[in-house]
């Protein structure tokens, strides 16, 4: 297996662990994409945890350890104070969860923007303490350079344009961007610049269809929407979003299940038969030896 760690499954829950196989690679990934058409669209789900990892890993292409985990799994009101020590401990555990996806990790807030050689420093920790195939940082045209070097160094970078939630103070909150001409040419510019500095993907967000369509068609490499387009080389989504973990589904999302529902009917169910003194019961108990 490509993880540097591997579940021991005599002790953990979280088996059986699947028979080894190649892992995807970040170039397999890249060479989706041949003359402006991707046949075989990219499919990512964000994952947080090993558990998660095992159970969305057959399905998916891209494993994303996004930065959203400071909403979904810490209750912080943004990414933006997500650290550099909570996307390594994540990140190693998808990685140890994951045998067939290719990961990547976001970058936090404030571990890439200062000038490329921190950006190095960041990527190559982050690479090297979880066995992640990459990194994911957003911006665009101001973050072509620092793409450029990691690329160049051997870091795989997935570019993130339109709606940059880090950068959300500046931009006012998490509407949808580029509606009117002027941040529409800036987007698209973002796009191309980005894809020039030689990015392996880039993700689309919360764009309007006809510029997620035009960026799809203008730049060499994948793009994958969230909020886009359907036209896009590929589509993410926050897993907790598609299972209905959370009362609030942005219009972007579809919910493919209730989990959140089926978690609460079955601590209720729990805290009844608690209550009733009927569990545990009989099949849960320990007898005597005969």
């Amino acid at each position: 297996m490509s993880a540097t760690y591997t579940l021991d499954t005599a002790t953990s829950r979280a088996n059986p662990t699947p028979a080894p196989m190649r892992r995807l690679t970040i170039p397999a990934i890249r060479a989706r994409k041949v003359d402006g058409v991707t046949d075989s669209p990219i499919v990512m789900l964000t994952a947080y945890t090993a558990r998660q990892a095992q159970l969305l890993d057959p399905h998916c292409d891209l494993l994303l350890v996004g930065d959203s985990l400071g909403q979904v799994i810490y209750g912080l009101p943004s990414s933006v104070p997500v650290t550099l020590e909570m996307m390594a401990a994540h990140g190693a555990a998808v990685v140890r969860g994951s045998y067939h996806s290719a990961v990547i990790i976001d970058m936090p807030f404030g571990s890439y923007e200062a000038s490329p050689e921190q950006a190095f420093a960041s990527a190559a920790r982050l690479m090297k303490e979880t066995g992640a195939a990459g990194v994911k940082l957003e911006g665009g045209e101001a973050m072509a350079p620092t793409i450029t070097f990691l690329s160049e160094r051997g870091i795989p970078v997935c570019a993130h344009v339109g709606l940059t939630p880090q950068a959300v103070n500046a931009l006012g909150g998490y509407g949808p961007r580029g509606r009117d001409a002027a941040e529409a040419a800036k987007i698209r510019n973002d796009a191309r610049a980005v894809a020039a500095a030689g990015c392996f993907a880039m993700v689309i967000e919360g764009v309007i269809e006809e510029l997620a369509i035009e960026i799809t068609g203008d730049v060499h490499c994948p793009t994958i929407g969230i909020g886009a387009s359907a036209a896009c080389d590929g589509q993410v989504l926050v897993t907790e979003d598609l299972l209905g973990m959370f009362e609030r589904t942005p219009r972007f999302v579809k919910r493919y299940a209730d989990l959140a529902g089926t978690i609460s009917d079955a601590a209720a169910q729990y805290a009844q038969e608690v209550r009733a003194r009927s569990f545990p019961g009989e099949a849960q108990l320990y007898g005597a030896k005969k």
